[in-house]
């Protein structure tokens, strides 16, 4: 697993924190969006766009990352 990991890191040219960071984001706006998709699953004429919205930002986010 460590080995693995050490792998990981090289290849996407990140130190641990580097990596922690962005992996942290990324997964911090997929939490949000779920909830925003939630929310307008419940009630939808709330947040009528808002988890679309940050799926092309988290697309672009990961996308410029490679």
């Amino acid at each position: 697993m460590i080995k693995n990991s050490k792998d990981h890191l090289k290849e996407a040219k990140e130190s641990y924190v580097q990596h922690l960071l962005a992996a942290s984001k990324i997964g911090l706006m997929m939490i949000l969006g779920g909830i925003q998709a939630i929310l307008h699953a419940i009630i939808p004429g709330i947040l009528t766009k808002s988890a679309s919205e940050k799926i092309k930002k988290l697309y672009k986010y990961v996308s410029d990352r490679s």
